[in-house]
């Protein structure tokens, strides 16, 4: 289920680049609301959405949105489709993917090179 709520952090952030409409942030905020929970560690001012369309209106619409969170290198999610809100969510979980596995590289038991050394024995 979809939260169609947006909360700060995301209708803080989000700036509309070529092809959107800022008559349109209100769809776009609910489509995009599941990052919200994904956004929840870095304050308001730490994260910058920039979400842009290519291509509207054209048999492939191309959905992409850059995410700037405070101290990781940039992502980049993408997706192209005919329906502009399936190419949205498709780009909108990508980027879900990408902030989960990023989290995942920076915990030490899930990465051998942050893990602790064991001590030599005598």
């Amino acid at each position: 289920m979809t939260n169609s709520i947006a909360t700060p952090v995301l209708a803080s952030s989000l700036r509309l680049a070529g092809g959107l409409r800022e008559g349109e942030l209100p769809h776009l905020l609910a489509a995009l609301a599941p990052l919200e929970k994904h956004l929840a560690r870095w304050d308001a001012d730490q994260v910058d959405l920039q979400l842009s369309v290519k291509d509207r209106g054209r048999p492939e619409q191309h959905v992409t949105i850059e995410a700037k969170l405070g101290g990781w290198p940039l992502l980049v999610a993408r997706a192209a489709d005919v329906d502009l809100d399936r190419a949205l969510h498709q780009a909108r979980d990508e980027l879900i993917r990408q902030i989960e596995d990023e989290r995942r590289r920076r915990i030490p038991k899930d990465n051998r090179k942050l893990r602790e050394k064991p001590e030599a024995r005598p």
